[in-house]
Parts: structure tokens; sequence; C-alpha cells
């Protein structure tokens, strides 16, 4: 058995569209860290803890060091994660749309296919006729519960500002056509479903047509499903023959959620 990282990492170097950080609390500064969490509930302590006394001292730990904290300031949107049709809006299928601690888990582990559409240019769309295409190579047919994995190779742009706008998107028709296949869930190795943001705002202030805006994410009011965004390492993967686990995180009542895709062969 051979487990290929299809997942991104959390990482605060990046170039990002939405603001983060991550807060990283040393061993040694650990030490004075726990004991103000110990000492400052009341006046006492925390005038004690100014003057310098300790309840624990580092010579009474081990190496001096306490344990490390990291606290992570972060959209649910960063990094390899799923998104689920609340995030799509408040309504899919006409009822009520389901947060991602919702999501089927039984639609997480299942076969995987990769489709190549590397061929295709930045701020383009992924049509139904490009994923019969690349199905026909492949010599292969979608069937029920297969997890679609589209290949674009724009995850090579990560950690450059790059990756946040030379990608294609995904038109709903495609979508539509996989997910008739009885496919749950599409992932793809791109900053999001649809095309970037420069391109579909540039055809939507040239025509006003709300058309452009965003159409593989409320594609999501009309049928239910889910789509990983931030894959990687697709290239390394047979075009079938594996299967896929993307478990999110379990996130109450959020549109999306993280989730650390692997590929097992």
């Amino acid at each position: 058995m051979k487990i290929i990282d299809l997942s991104l990492p959390i990482d605060e170097r990046a170039p990002e569209v939405h603001p983060f950080g991550i807060e990283r609390l040393g061993h040694k500064e650990g030490v004075r860290h726990l004991n103000w969490v110990m000492m400052k509930k009341n006046w006492q302590g925390r005038l004690a803890f100014l003057l310098g006394k300790r309840i624990i001292s580092p010579r009474q730990l081990p190496d001096g060091e306490f344990l490390s904290l990291e606290t992570v300031h972060c959209p649910v949107h960063i990094g390899t994660h799923i998104d689920y049709s609340f995030h799509y809006g408040t309504k899919s299928e006409g009822r009520a749309s389901k947060s991602i601690n919702e999501l089927p888990l039984e639609w997480c582990f299942s076969d995987g296919v990769v489709l190549d559409l590397t061929h295709k240019n930045p701020g383009e769309v992924i049509s139904k006729a490009d994923i019969e295409t690349a199905l026909k190579k492949i010599n292969y047919s979608i069937k029920s519960k297969d997890i679609v994995l589209i290949r674009t190779g724009a995850d090579k742009y990560f950690g450059t500002l790059e990756y946040l706008a030379k990608y294609p998107g995904v038109s709903p028709e495609a979508i539509e056509f996989i997910l008739d296949k009885g496919t749950n869930i599409i992932g793809i190795d791109t900053l999001g479903f649809d095309r970037p943001y420069k391109f579909m705002m540039a055809d939507f202030s040239r025509t006003k047509d709300p058309a452009y805006l965003w159409p593989a994410h409320f594609f999501g009011r009309k049928k239910e499903y889910a789509h990983i965004e931030r894959l990687t390492n697709l290239d390394k993967l047979p075009s079938s023959g594996f299967k896929v686990q993307c478990f999110p995180i379990k996130i109450l009542d959020c549109g999306a959620a993280w989730a650390r895709v692997v590929a097992i062969i």
C-alpha cells in the first residue's frame, strides 16, 4: 500500500486572499505562559506574577521547557479544504443547506479518478466537453460514488502570487455532468472552483451578466454536492485504481472545513 498526500499546508508565509496568522508559543516562553495562566485569576496572583513570583520554575521542568502552543487564526478556506452546501447558500435542492459537520462520511472514502485538464489556460472554463474528452483519453466511465479529481497543474504555483490567479474554473455544466454519474465530491488542484476573481469581475463588468459570478459555487444551490479545493500532487497518481480519503475536520455550523486529503494505492 502506498499513501500519497494530496493536501497543501496552512502556511502563513504564502500569499493569500484572506488575512490569517499563526501565533507560536515556544517551549521556553511556555513556562512563563503556564505560570501566567495559573496566576492571573485574581489581582493578588497577577501582582505576584509581575513581581517575578512563579508557581512552577523552569528548573522544575525537563530541560527547562514546557509545551509548545500554536494558535491558528485562519479562515476555513485556506489550505486544502472541503466546501459543502451551506457555503453555497441557505438552500440546496429546495431544502435547508447542510453544514460541513453534516457531510456524509460515506462520501469521503471512495474510488478516485484523475482527469488531466492541464492544457486549460488561466481564466478559461473547463466545460462538459473537456470532461468528456479527458475521460475518453483514459478510457474511463465515472461510476457512482467516485471522487473525481481535476488536475490543472496550478498547485505548482503555491507559495507565490501566481497561485492566486493562474488557473481555470469549472463550469456548472461540467459539474452537473459529473454529478449525474453518481458522484458526490469533486476535487481540484486550484485556489478555487470558479475562475479567478479578476476574470469573473472583468466579464461581469463588461456584460453586467451575473452568470459570470461564482457559477460553480452557486450551482451547489441547485444540486447538493461537495468540492475539494487546493489539492496537490495529482500528477503522482494513476488515472484510476486508487482510493481517496477526504474526511473534513468536524466544525459545527460552518460551510467548509480543512481536510487532510490522501490517495491510497
